[in-house]
């Protein structure tokens, strides 16, 4: 079983400030970018915030990236410094450098996240260097909101190369808590760390759900707070969850790599099913006459997409912006989700949302998980096909569909997969599955 790494705010702290003072004596100043590819680690922590009390812009990539992946990101993010040997992370938190005498109290920038690229390349999420009353809303925001204080443990599930498990941890560290990894994710791992640490705290993708409610969820009476977002959770799988931890507990929130949207209620849920809550604080949203969905933010919560100008422009109207996702939202706020306009399938002339037809074959008994795509077709221009784990058979797939689908929105195509193609945070890749389902068995129909 891998070894727990526990983190503690005292630990980590000073080890940051050197990180900081090692940054500096190195030449890097406030707005450099120094690329991260590491597995999550206490010292990776350290750095990470060290470079942000800085003014330093860390770049988190996997580590699993192949050099076809990285060498674009890398050339594109033109990184002052980069860190791919875990022994520079620990010297530089073991320096003993001197923090620069300039050194804010809390991070003066944002992590330059790439997006996932679950449906096109990727791209940097650029906030710059921020002045410190932005730098004080920016935390003081995310630790305000989710009630994150010295008494904490936060337990780590996914990938600290990703926007929120990262986000998640720093919070916690500079509220004063405690940050628990115990590695990459495995659910007898995760539980065994539930038993010993007792967190408070954690951050879980539906995918998570699903492999610790396979496998058994240990107790969960030390939990006040259990995050989850990066994907949509099914509604059976969403009160399996409720049912699993304590009363008041299991909060959904909608974001992305760019910024946050919602937070939802266990009790704003179980009233309205489906919904991914109401805007955060000091947000507005809305839809469009197309169904965008847009997002007014306060100052401190502004980006751009690093050296892409156009697609700067076409994300931002005024204060809002939007990431192509569809939906709705109703008279008392609440937001739903269609899907993203990246993944619409249009299908005889008709908009198809694969999170619709992915709610209705997901209900359907014997189908585990399933994703819904497009793949380019001479009749219909696009035919709506779906990829399966489980064990539920074509006949009746089409059954199911056709009592609860119109026509048009009925999958065309199915495959069977002993699993979906999944980004390290558990989001599906769909970008992936045309090229799957070329090496997959599957039927076609023609109505």
């Amino acid at each position: 079983m891998p070894q727990v790494e526990v983190v503690t705010s005292a630990g980590c702290l000073p080890r940051a400030r050197a990180c900081a003072g090692e940054l500096r004596e190195r030449g890097l100043r406030p707005g450099d970018r120094v690329a991260l590819l590491l597995p999550g680690s206490g010292d990776y922590l350290a750095f990470a915030l060290g470079a942000l009390l800085a003014g330093v812009v860390p770049v988190p990539l996997d580590p699993a990236l192949t050099r076809y992946e990285r060498d674009p990101l890398l050339a594109d993010a033109d990184p002052a410094l980069v860190v791919d040997d875990p022994a520079v992370l620990t010297r530089a938190a073991s320096s003993g450098a001197a923090a620069p005498s300039d050194l804010a109290p809390v991070p003066q920038a944002r992590p330059m996240h790439y997006t996932s690229g679950t449906t096109g390349r990727p791209k940097g999420v650029w906030s710059g260097v921020l002045d410190a009353a932005a730098a004080q809303a920016l935390l003081d925001e995310e630790r305000d909101f989710w009630g994150i204080t010295h008494t904490d443990v936060h337990l780590v599930a996914s990938p600290l190369h990703h926007s929120a498990p990262l986000r998640f941890s720093l919070t916690t560290l500079l509220a004063g808590g405690t940050v628990v990894l115990p590695g990459r994710f495995d659910p007898a791992t995760w539980a065994a760390a539930v038993r010993a640490h007792r967190p408070t705290t954690a951050f879980v993708v539906p995918a998570h759900l699903t492999r610790l409610l396979a496998a058994g969820m240990p107790p969960t009476d030390s939990f006040r707070l259990l995050m989850h977002a990066g994907a949509p959770c099914p509604p059976a799988l969403k009160r399996r969850t409720l049912d699993a931890f304590p009363p008041g507990s299991v909060w959904e929130f909608y974001g992305s790599t760019e910024g946050q949207f919602t937070a939802c209620s266990p009790a704003d849920w179980q009233a309205r099913p489906g919904t991914v809550g109401r805007a955060r604080p000091g947000r507005v949203l809305s839809a469009d006459a197309d169904g965008h969905l847009w997002c007014a933010v306060p100052a401190h919560a502004r980006f751009s997409y690093w050296r892409d100008p156009l697609r700067t422009a076409s994300a931002w109207r005024g204060d809002a912006f939007t990431v192509g996702d569809l939906g709705r939202v109703d008279a008392g706020g609440y937001v739903y989700l269609d899907g993203r306009r990246d993944d619409l399938v249009i299908s005889g002339g008709v908009n198809v949302y694969p999170a619709e037809v992915e709610a209705v074959l997901g209900s359907c008994p014997g189908v585990q998980e399933v994703a819904v795509f497009g793949l380019p077709d001479d009749r219909w221009g696009q035919r709506v096909c779906a990829a399966v784990v489980g064990s539920a058979d074509e006949q009746q797939l089409r059954a199911w569909a056709a009592g609860h689908l119109a026509p048009a929105k009925r999958p065309k195509q199915y495959l069977w997969l002993d699993e979906l193609p999944r980004t390290s945070t558990g989001k599906v890749r769909r970008v992936a599955l045309p090229e799957v389902a070329g090496g997959v068995p599957g039927r076609t129909e023609d109505g």
